[in-house]
C-alpha cells in the first residue's frame, strides 16, 4: 500500500438518490478510517447504471494509489450488477464459482439456494472473502485493495471494521502547520501557486461582522519542504503587518 492512499467510497443505490433510504455508509465509514489515521479522498454515490458504475471503477482502476470500498448491488437480483461489473473492470469479465461461498449458501438455504441466491457465489477470479456476520452471504475484494460489500449497512459495518484491521495500517501522519490571518484569500493567492508539489494547502475563507478572514494551513510527509513553504506565507504576513496567529 503506497503511503498515502487514495480512498474511495462507492455508494450504489438509485434508492438513496431518490431519498427513499439514508445514507448510513458515509459517516460510518469516514469515522472507521479516521480511527486508523485515514480520510476518504473521494465519496460517490452513484445510481445503479451499468455504464455509470464501470466509468466510476475505471476511473478508481486508473488511480495507482487508490483502495476502493464499494457498497450495494452484490446480490443475485437483475439489477444486481456489481459482481459482473466488477469483474469486466479488475478481472478478466468471466465469474467463478467460489467453492467457500457456495457452501455457505447451500448451508444456509439448501434447496433455497437455487435457482438465484447461489449466483452471489459467482465472483471474479481470485476473490477473496469478507466475513458477513448477520447471514453468512459474503462481501469480497480483488488484490486485498478493492472491496465489494452489501447495501445493508448492517451486514457492511462488520466487513468496514474487518477491512480498516486487516488490509489498513496504521497511517503515517503528515505534518502540519496552520494560521488564521485577518486578510482575504486574494492577499495570498499569489504563494499558493509556489507550494511544492509534495505538500497540500487547506485555505477556508471565513468572515466574521463583516471582517474577512482566512484559515490556512499546510501539509506534508516532508518536514523541510513544509516548514520552507509555510515560511513563505508568515514572511508575508509579517511584511505586510497583517495580523494572525498560528494554529
Amino acid at each position: 500500500m503506497t503511503q498515502n492512499p487514495h480512498i474511495y467510497a462507492v455508494i450504489i443505490g438509485s434508492e438513496i438518490l431518490d431519498r427513499r433510504r439514508k445514507d448510513k455508509h458515509f459517516d460510518y465509514l469516514s469515522q472507521a478510517l479516521a480511527k486508523r489515521g485515514f480520510s476518504l479522498f473521494a465519496s460517490l454515490t452513484i445510481k445503479d447504471d451499468k455504464t455509470l458504475i464501470e466509468n466510476t471503477y475505471k476511473m478508481i482502476k486508473n488511480d495507482e494509489q487508490s483502495i476502493m470500498l464499494s457498497f450495494g448491488g452484490i446480490g443475485s437480483t437483475p439489477d444486481d450488477l456489481t459482481r459482473q461489473l466488477s469483474a469486466n473492470i479488475f478481472s478478466d469479465s468471466t465469474l467463478y464459482r467460489h467453492p467457500r461461498f457456495e457452501k455457505d449458501i447451500l448451508e444456509r438455504l439448501e434447496e433455497r439456494a437455487y435457482p438465484h441466491p447461489i449466483k452471489m457465489a459467482d465472483l471474479p477470479k481470485n476473490a477473496g472473502l469478507l466475513f458477513n456476520p448477520i447471514n453468512n452471504m459474503s462481501g469480497f475484494h480483488l488484490e486485498k485493495r478493492f472491496f465489494f460489500m452489501p447495501g445493508f449497512p448492517e451486514m457492511a459495518q462488520p466487513m468496514i471494521e474487518e477491512i480498516v484491521r486487516k488490509y489498513l495500517p496504521l497511517a503515517k501522519q503528515p505534518f502540519t502547520k496552520g494560521f488564521l490571518a485577518q486578510c482575504g484569500e486574494g492577499r495570498i493567492q499569489e504563494l499558493m501557486l509556489k507550494i511544492s508539489d509534495t505538500v497540500e494547502l487547506s485555505s477556508l475563507p471565513m468572515m466574521n461582522n463583516e471582517i474577512l478572514s482566512v484559515e490556512f494551513s499546510l501539509s506534508s510527509f516532508y518536514k523541510k519542504n513544509l516548514e520552507h513553504d509555510f515560511s513563505l506565507f508568515t514572511d508575508f504576513l509579517d511584511a505586510q503587518k497583517i495580523e494572525y496567529r498560528l494554529l
